[in-house]
Order: C-alpha cells, then structure tokens, then sequence
C-alpha cells in the first residue's frame, strides 16, 4: 500500500510513475474519496464533542425542566452520532479498498516497456549445451521410466499436476534438500509455515484483493491455499515492532504453491513448467531501508548460487515497468536455458517491495524517535520442479541416461547418473 500523504502531496508524480505501469491512477476519485472520509470524520468528532460537554452539563445540571430538556438533546446527537459513525466507516473503507488497489511505485532504475519482450537482459552465465543427437524434453525424459505420469494425476485431481515416481521423486527432494542446507549456510534460517492463509495474510503481501481469481479458496471459509511461502513467511511479524540490531532477518522456506492459473488456458501446457501444485524454496527478508537494494543484489546472489553449483545455463533480467509485480518496486529474474525450447524460462524472481508490503501488515522498525516502516524481500531459491526439468534437459545423454550435477550426487545416495531407459 502507498502512503496516504504521498498520494496527498504528490499526486502528479505518482500519477506518473504508475503510469508507466499502464496503470491509470485516478486522482479525482482518490481526492473525492479522502475528502468525503476527511469531512466525515471532522463531524465526527465535532458531535463527539458535543456529546462529552452535554454529558457533563446534564450530570451538573440541578434544575429538571433544563436536565430534560438537555438529556433530549444528548439522545438526538447520540443518535446523530450513531448514524455519522456508520458513514464514516463506509467512507474509510471506500478509501481503503482504492488504495488496496493501487500498485507499488516502480525504483528510478526500472526499464520503462509494456511487456515481457522491453526486459532488460543484465548478463548470460553458463555454456548451453550442444547436443549432437535428437534431444528430448523433460517430459519426455521422465516418461521413460514413468517418473513423470500425468495420467495418475488427471485420475487424482485434474489436468495440470503431477505424479513423480522413483528417480524423479528422490531427485525432486534432493534438491529442495539441497537448496535448503545451501540457504541455511548462506545465513538463513530454516522455517516451516502453514500452507492455508487467512485473508488478511494475503491482504499484507499484496495478492488479495486483486488476485483472488488466481487463488484457491477454501470453500466456507475464509482460507486459503498459499501461492507462494512469501505469504505465510512475511506474515510472521505482522503488527510486530522489530529491533534494528536484529536487521536483515533472513528466512528460507520449502513449501508447495497452489496456483489457480486463472487466465493462462492453453500456456505451457506441456511438462511440469505451469501446474496448480509445485514445490519452491523461498527466500524471505526483512531490512532496514537503507540496505534494501544491497539485500536484493545479496538475495538474488544466493538464488544465482544454486544454478551456478548446478552448472546450468541461464540468464539475470530487469524486468520493465510493466512487466513488474504489483507489489514489487523493482524485480530480477533468473531465467534457465530449456534445450527443447531454445529458450530461457523463469526460474526466480527476486524482488524489492520497499515498505509496500509492510505497510499493509504493519511492520515497523524501532527508532528513539519515530518507528519506520521496514522493507520487504523475497526470491525463489528456486522453484524445484522447473530446476528438476532443467537437469533433465540439460544433462541429458544419447543413450537416454541424465547426468546428475556433482553437488547432487551425495543427496542421491552416490548415484551419478541416472539410467531411465532400462
């Protein structure tokens, strides 16, 4: 959420900056709505006021026609106070559902572009591998041994999960096993977290209202199924007051993600790339707001560290303006090489939410003075299945065996390779 007196005091300039979004922040409406709310609440507590003076003036009052008359009065505005109550509510939470509405400012240094094709490549790491026979993509790969099976999961559930088998399921936890000792030793700290959310947990990182479609609801019940850790993670100090010794707090999660992927019918459709239910490793920070952009150079470091120790190939974008979260302020990818693609694809996303986030939730840092709002940042590190579908990809060997990546190896049990086309 903005800052109220920022969107008071510097319409225009906001006005600007979420245009390059394409986002149309509607100042009159904005102005409208403050006013109303403002007006209200002056009346509110002019015939609070005059409520508390007439209370003391009937407790004083000694003569009876008078005290009647002045308890007749102290019902009407009591009354009248009821009902300007009511309105004031209603008017506060107008405002509040418009400003939930309003994206994030976008860093001076975000790329200005309309889609994902203005992103802004930083670097290249890594060699793509060239492979001198007929490849296959991971879906292909993983079938080989019924490691991948889509048709257990449509019987389950629906299209777009997954069954993993053998191999694929202890190489799919050997790497959430791995990301997660690479964080912890990296200065994180392991945490475990609910994986249903209240509405008001969602509310704080960003995704509700706007993104409920994208959610699955409990039905009955306020709850939902987490899209990501983030949500669950960035919760914790919610309405808390933290100390700036303390400061960066750093946490790694692995949870699974539901996602309704409303909007996306017909879109990578093919293999483990988009499912309603995947596995990630999240990174979670909370930081003073002077180390903010230090941190996500140092957050997107460590999720770069786990492809570079996997030697796959991939790529480090800034994404443009309105390619940006909602709730992001600034936002890098880590793109990895699909050899039956010839693409990169999205593995992380790392991003600067500034105070947008805490300010929702509420979080604040300890001053002698005044208490500050914190900033907030997170990334994948990384998204298990598309790195489990990267290895297959990339490792791959003609004699349909994929190598297992040397940091691996001990969380397989010394296994160095896999052999899927016995």
């Amino acid at each position: 959420m903005l800052d109220i007196n920022l969107l008071r005091n510097n319409s225009k300039e906001i006005q600007i900056n979420l245009q390059k979004r394409g986002f149309d922040f509607d100042v009159n409406t904005f102005e409208k709505l403050d006013l109303k709310r403002k007006k209200l609440q002056v009346d509110t507590e002019s015939l609070q006021e005059k409520s508390n003076i007439l209370a003391k003036e009937v407790a004083q009052e000694k003569n009876k026609s008078t005290k009647d008359q002045k308890l007749k009065d102290a019902k009407k505005v009591s009354t009248d106070l009821k009902e300007i109550k009511i309105k004031l509510d209603t008017a506060l939470e107008d405002l509040n559902t418009f400003l939930l509405g309003l994206p994030n400012l976008l860093s001076e240094d975000v790329p200005e572009g309309k889609s994902e094709e203005n992103n802004k490549i930083i670097y290249e790491k890594g060699i793509i591998p060239d492979f001198s026979f007929k490849i296959k993509d991971h879906q292909e790969i993983g079938e080989l041994s019924n490691g991948i099976n889509f048709e257990e999961s449509v019987t389950i559930a629906k299209s777009r999960f997954v069954v993993l088998r053998k191999e694929m399921a202890k190489l799919h936890r050997a790497l959430s096993q791995y990301m997660l000792d690479t964080h912890v030793k990296n200065g994180y700290e392991e945490i475990y977290v609910p994986y249903l959310v209240n509405k008001k947990s969602l509310e704080g990182t960003g995704q509700l209202p706007k993104f409920e479609e994208d959610l699955f609801k409990v039905s009955d019940e306020e709850m939902y199924l987490i899209p990501t850790a983030e949500v669950p993670v960035s919760n914790i100090y919610r309405n808390k007051i933290l100390n700036s010794e303390e400061l960066p707090i750093s946490y790694v999660a692995h949870t699974p993600c539901f996602r309704s992927e409303a909007g996306s019918y017909g879109k990578d459709t093919k293999g483990i790339i988009r499912q309603h239910q995947f596995d990630k490793v999240e990174l979670v920070k909370f930081v003073h707001p002077e180390d903010s952009e230090a941190e996500l150079e140092k957050l997107t470091k460590d999720a770069e560290g786990i492809l570079n120790n996997l030697n796959l190939p991939y790529r480090k974008i800034i994404l443009c303006s309105g390619d940006t979260g909602f709730a992001s302020s600034k936002t890098f990818d880590l793109e990895v090489w699909f050899p039956s693609q010839k693409t990169y694809r999205e593995i992380s996303s790392c991003s600067n939410f500034r105070d947008f986030q805490s300010r929702r939730m509420k979080i604040r840092i300890k001053q002698s003075k005044e208490n500050i709002l914190c900033h907030t940042i997170n990334g994948s590190g990384l998204a298990i299945g598309r790195t489990l579908a990267a290895i297959l990809e990339n490792n791959q060997t003609e004699q349909g065996s994929v190598i297992i990546p040397d940091v691996l190896v001990d969380y397989m049990g010394g296994t160095k390779e896999l052999n899927l086309s016995r």
